[in-house]
C-alpha cells in the first residue's frame, strides 16, 4: 500500500467518524425535540381526561342543585354554555379558556349550598361535591404536570441547538396552562 492511499484513507476514516458523530447527534437532538412534544402532548391528554370527569360529574351536580334552586336558570345555563364551549373547542388553548370560564361558574353553584341549607344536608349534593373536589385536585395536579413538560420543551426550544432540532421536526412553543386573572386576587375575608 503506497504512503498516499494510506494517507487518504486515514482521512476518509476521520471524516466518516466525524460524519457518523456529528449524524448521531443530529438524529439525537431530533429525536429529543420529539419526545418533549409528544410529553407535554401526552400531559395534556392527561389534563382533558380530568377536566372530562369534571364535566361528567356536573350535570349531576347541576340536577341535584335543580331542586332547591329553581330559580337561577342563569347559573344552569352559564353551566350549559361553558360545558359545550370545552367540547366545541378545537385547540388546547381554547379548551383552557373554556376551562376558566366553568370554573367560575362551578364555583358560584357551590356557593348556592349557603343559600340553601336544605341542600347542604342532601346527601347526594355532598357526595357529588366530594368528587367534584377530588377531580379539581386532580386537575391541578394534571396541570402542574402539564406545564412542567411545556416548561421543558419551550427551554430546550429557547436554546442554540434546540431551535434547530426544534425547526427540523416542525416543533413550535407549547402553551401553558395559566390561572386566570380572578383567580390570582387574593380572597376578602370579612367578618
Amino acid at each position: 500500500m503506497s504512503k498516499g492511499l494510506k494517507i487518504t484513507l486515514i482521512v476518509l476514516g476521520v471524516l466518516l467518524l466525524i460524519g457518523f458523530i456529528f449524524g448521531k447527534w443530529i438524529i439525537g437532538g431530533y429525536n429529543n425535540v420529539i419526545a418533549m412534544d409528544e410529553q407535554v402532548k401526552a400531559q395534556w391528554a392527561q389534563v382533558e381526561n380530568q377536566l372530562k370527569r369534571r364535566y361528567d360529574l356536573i350535570p349531576n351536580l347541576v340536577e341535584t342543585v335543580k331542586g332547591y334552586a329553581a330559580h337561577e336558570k342563569e347559573l344552569f345555563e352559564h353551566i350549559a354554555d361553558a360545558r359545550t364551549k370545552y367540547f366545541q373547542a378545537n385547540t388546547v388553548k381554547d379548551k383552557m379558556q373554556a376551562s376558566t370560564q366553568l370554573e367560575g361558574v362551578l364555583s358560584r353553584l357551590l356557593l348556592l349550598q349557603e343559600n340553601y341549607p336544605q341542600l347542604k344536608a342532601n346527601e347526594s349534593f355532598l357526595k357529588l361535591q366530594d368528587s367534584l373536589e377530588g377531580t379539581e385536585n386532580r386537575i391541578a395536579v394534571e396541570r402542574k404536570r402539564y406545564n412542567e413538560a411545556v416548561q421543558m420543551l419551550n427551554t430546550y426550544i429557547r436554546t442554540v441547538f434546540g431551535r434547530l432540532f426544534a425547526a427540523l421536526a416542525g416543533v413550535s412553543n407549547a402553551t401553558y396552562y395559566e390561572i386566570p386573572e380572578a383567580e390570582k386576587a387574593a380572597p376578602k375575608v370579612k367578618f
